[in-house]
């Protein structure tokens, strides 16, 4: 059950704080909720985006809306992966899309029908900074380099919140349903979402399910800490062993 709105948006700001400060991170973190119905309050998104990864853009900015179907037709992947039919006049340049996909070699066909989806297609998503999440967020993304990520995924290892899965890739959005189904989880991030969303090729993503969040940022503390004294011993042995 969600929290009230005050304590939850007192949560959710202080969660942010504690994770930007340990880790450095370039750019707020993301926070996205499937609902059924928009949250009391939440406007909607006005405008147009190439790709769903382009609303996490916006929310790491500091924007706070929710999308409807409808916002996300212009990207075939992303669609695909939340679960989102197009309308009749969409689905040609759906075909368009995963035609150029596989054409080019960049995906074979037969991977299309592995890549993980939503369990279940929700009427809206809401996509805001952490600290300003007007609801409780089912996945929050964090970006920003692996050896300050690395921690995160340790400390989602700890509290047993860490996905049995490989290192994702292409396409990036399929890091939100993996992570609401299996726990945190690494992608590298893809080309298009690289594009969209301006991430640094020497950058990538942290997915983690919202309700283990308060978990992972409690043990993430112990984890930096232990890998600073680990820092401490591993350059005196290299000081110390290294022969030239």
């Amino acid at each position: 059950m969600s929290e009230p709105p005050e304590q939850s948006g007192t949560t959710w700001h202080r969660l942010e704080q504690r994770l930007r400060a340990a880790l450095a991170l370039p750019r707020r973190p993301v926070a996205v909720a499937f609902c059924d119905e928009p949250p009391p309050g939440v406007a909607p998104f006005r405008g147009r985006e190439p790709a769903g990864c382009g609303f996490w853009r916006r929310a790491a900015q500091g924007q706070v809306f929710y999308t409807v179907p409808a916002d996300h037709y212009h990207c075939a992947i992303g669609s695909y992966t939340h679960r989102f039919s197009p309308p009749a006049e969409q689905r040609a340049a759906f075909e368009q899309t995963f035609r150029l996909m596989t054409d080019s070699g960049y995906l074979r066909p037969e991977e299309l029908s592995q890549l993980l989806q939503l369990p279940h297609t929700p009427g809206v998503v809401v996509y805001a900074p952490l600290g300003a999440t007007p609801v409780a967020p089912d996945v929050v993304l964090l970006a920003g380099r692996p050896g300050r990520l690395m921690l995160v995924w340790e400390a989602a290892q700890r509290v047993g919140a860490a996905a049995q899965l490989p290192l994702l890739g292409r396409p990036t959005c399929m890091a939100l349903p993996a992570a609401l189904a299996r726990g945190t989880v690494l992608s590298l991030g893809c080309i298009g979402n690289r594009l969209y969303t301006d991430l640094g090729e020497d950058e990538l993503y942290v997915a983690l399910p919202g309700q283990a969040l308060p978990r992972v940022v409690d043990a993430l503390a112990e984890v930096a800490s232990a890998n600073a004294q680990l820092a401490d011993y591993h350059r005196q042995r290299r000081q110390q062993l290294t022969r030239e």
